[in-house]
């Protein structure tokens, strides 16, 4: 294809996707929001949501690797944020099980667009931006979740930082469910052990079988603790054209984010109709509908005005809930700070 093609096809797929709405089906791709904090050390024993929304650490088997996870300012121009990964504890014996992956789940209703699963199958592209302390070589991985297929391919990491571009083909086999589960994976395979390397791999091809997911030439991200690992611009679009990053504001991306978790007070109540040594029940809004009905807790860090104490959280939906306080006096500027409402620990 000439550039004069590709430019003109570009403009095209530009026109079409704004049609519809957002481009990028990937949510806080720039790195902006970290609800939970800017910095997790000694992380590689168990997978979780540590640091920047919606990105997970999975982590598989028993590695003795460990990192410090963090949503760093070292960044490509045009961008403020990275996620940044440094190996802190090597692992140089692979245990057949392990792996460490960065991946965000989507929803299988926000990708309904990629008709996976009929004849009409869409490609699917993936870009981002990714360096590191040296060269090395990684696998970006789409995985269905509820047909237990996958598509990866390798990915080379420098130096400096480099955007890098990948295109996948449809997948004709497997639908994905259309509600608000987990169906498609992007996954990042940054260490694993022969359980998903023993078979031979194939770029860009669909398969089932788990020990076909690497090839010989990938990376274990704890093979030295100089290793470090940036990535931020992650982008996932229908179609065969990587179109520039679609920059949203933290505003934006915020609230989507809060539709997995949010971390929220409740200021300035009336509670003056309430008696001495009541116990009380109040509203507790969520900032946003959330995807499922979440589980709630209170933060660490979170306080109450000096004339509550905390008794339970009851009655949960997906927009709201019910916490029932204990009151020692009557007050009418009663707050709550640090109230946490989460599923997306289930993804």
């Amino acid at each position: 294809m000439s550039k004069a093609a590709e430019l003109a096809k570009m403009g095209e797929v530009l026109t079409n996707n704004q049609i519809g709405g957002r481009r990028n089906i990937i949510i806080n791709g720039g790195m902006q929001v970290a609800q939970r904090g800017t910095s997790e050390t000694g992380a590689g024993a168990t997978a979780g949501y540590f640091t920047v929304d919606r990105f997970k650490l999975h982590v598989a088997g028993s590695t003795a690797g460990r990192l410090t996870m963090e949503q760093s300012t070292d960044t490509p121009d045009g961008f403020a944020n990275s996620l940044k990964l440094s190996c802190t504890t090597a692992d140089t014996s692979i245990a057949s099980g392990e792996q460490l992956q960065i991946r965000q789940t989507i929803e299988g209703q926000n990708v309904q667009q990629l008709k996976k699963g009929t004849s009409d199958a869409e490609k699917v592209t993936v870009s981002f931006y990714v360096k590191g302390n040296a060269s090395a070589t990684y696998t970006c991985e789409l995985y269905d979740n509820d047909n237990t297929r996958h598509n990866g391919q390798e990915f080379s990491v420098t130096t400096s930082w480099n955007r890098v571009v990948l295109t996948f083909v449809g997948d004709t086999t497997g639908a994905l469910d259309n509600d608000n589960g987990g169906s498609l994976n992007l996954t990042f395979l940054l260490h694993a052990g022969s359980d998903l390397s023993g078979g031979t791999f194939s770029s860009n091809t669909w398969s089932a079988t788990n020990n076909e997911r690497l090839g010989t030439n990938q990376t274990s991200f704890f093979d030295s603790t100089d290793r470090t690992f940036f990535i931020t611009g992650i982008q996932l679009e229908v179609g065969e054209v990587a179109t520039p990053f679609e920059h949203r504001s933290f505003g934006e991306e915020l609230r989507l984010c809060q539709r997995y978790f949010s971390r929220f007070s409740m200021n300035n109540f009336n509670q003056a109709a309430h008696a001495s040594s009541a116990f009380i029940s109040r509203p507790v809004q969520y900032p946003v509908t959330m995807r499922a009905i979440p589980t709630l807790s209170r933060s660490s860090n979170g306080s109450f005005s000096s004339n509550l104490s905390f008794s339970a959280f009851s009655g949960g939906t997906i927009d709201a809930a019910q916490m029932l306080l204990v009151s020692s006096s009557a007050s009418t500027n009663c707050f709550v700070t640090g109230i946490v409402a989460d599923c997306e620990s289930e993804l």
